[in-house]
This record gives C-alpha cells, structure tokens and sequence, in this order.
C-alpha cells in the first residue's frame, strides 16, 4: 500500500521525530511510504482567524499536493479535520469540490488509517509505564476519531491505562486561541494538568502535537516530572 505523509508544520518544525516515527511504524506495517515535497501548511490558522480566501490559496496548493497519492496519512487529527474542512471551502466551485471531496476521502489521521484502513490493532509496541491519554478536541469532535487511539494503545505491552478525568474538555490550546486568550488558556491548561496528576500517569499520550506543545510546555513550566509523548512516539516503542 502506497502511502503519502502529510507531516504538518507543527511536527515538521517542532517535533520532526514524530514525523520519523509515522514512517517507521507504517513501513512496518508494509507501506509504502513517500513524502511530497510541495505541501504546505494545510491553511488551518488562515481559516480559524477568518482569511478564508487565504485558507483557499493553500487549500488548492494542497489538493494539487497530493491529487496523485492513493492515500494520505498525518500524525495530526486537528490537520486532517482541516482537510475536511475543503470541500466546504469549495462548495460553490464544481470542479474544485469534487477534487477536494477525492482528497478528503484518501486523507486520515494516523490511528485511524492503521485501524480503519489497515484492519490493525496491535502494533508490536512495548513500554511499560503508567500513562494517561489526551483527547484532543478537534481529533474527535470534528474528525469523530476517538476509539482507535483507544484500541492501539490496549495492545501496547506493559502499558499501564490510566483513564484521565473530564477528558472532554479542551487543553486550551486551540491554535490562535491560546495566543489571543493568554489568561483563559493559562487556567484551561493547569485544570488539564490538575487531572493528568490525579492520575498518577508518568506520561501523558497524546495525537496532536498542538496540544502537546501547550500541554507539556506548560509541564515543564511548572517543574512536573511528567513526560509527554505523541502517540507514534508510543506505537514505535520496543522493549
């Protein structure tokens, strides 16, 4: 199976182990994996901050992208959620929406792809700790993917599951909301952190390096012996 990355900026510039990862656990699992030099960021802050003609620029960029790929896969539920986000942007351009409507049928996140498409749910993944899992809100309120982080993570050896508390409610991150709500976003990321220690969890998983990046900078901040690791860190840990 032919399989485009889509890497996203965030994990392009910040966390690009992430990124090598995805590669290895989906050549794993016998993908072929190529990476299209052309893509861009997938438009999101343009859209969410109301530049919506911007957002279409990239989004036409990225449907030319990646119009070749069988199919695409990021470790990124928040870009892809903005993927589908497309044909909506194109909804009066004929032309422009079926190519996005072709994109966004080939285009999932990465547990996703490797439960629903790959028929996949244990890995070969190993390691033993204590862990609690952050569902992040555009990952499963708009790309509705919430069981198969879920399902990959009960078959990682030695994991042990701790189920965090208020799981549901946001990190405060939320792309520009974090920049332009500093105070609200302060307090909506100690609460979560409040929680992850309740847990007792030694890690704290997540699938979006957006709320990653809020959630383990503010850890850190605060001094707490918490580590933070995206999902795909997880899925590729051997013993």
């Amino acid at each position: 199976m032919k399989v485009s990355l889509f890497i996203t900026c965030l994990a392009d510039v910040f966390y690009p182990g992430v990124g090598k990862d995805t590669v290895e656990i989906l050549e794993r699992l016998n993908c072929e994996v190529v990476f299209p030099d052309n893509q861009t960021c997938c438009g999101q802050p343009a859209y969410n901050s109301g530049y919506h003609k911007e957002a279409k620029d990239v989004a036409k960029h990225m449907i030319e992208t990646f119009a070749a790929s069988d199919y695409v896969v990021s470790p990124s539920g928040s870009c892809v959620s903005m993927i589908h986000e497309y044909p909506h942007l194109f909804k009066d351009e004929e032309t422009l929406k079926a190519k996005a409507d072709a994109l966004v049928a080939k285009t999932f996140e990465l547990t996703q792809f490797i439960v629903d498409v790959l028929k996949i749910e244990d890995v070969g993944a190993s390691l033993p700790t204590k862990a609690t899992y952050h569902t992040s809100c555009h990952m499963t309120r708009l790309l509705g993917v919430k069981d198969a982080p879920m399902k990959l993570l009960e078959n990682v050896e030695g994991l042990e599951f701790a189920s965090l508390p208020n799981k549901e409610t946001c990190c405060g991150f939320g792309g520009t909301f974090s920049v332009k709500m500093v105070p609200i976003s302060e307090q909506m990321v100690n609460e979560k952190i409040e929680h992850i220690e309740e847990t007792e969890a030694e890690v704290l998983i997540g699938a979006d390096c957006g709320c990653l990046m809020n959630i383990g900078g503010r850890i850190e901040r605060q001094g707490k012996p918490i580590k933070v690791m995206h999902i795909a860190q997880v899925l590729n840990s051997k013993k």
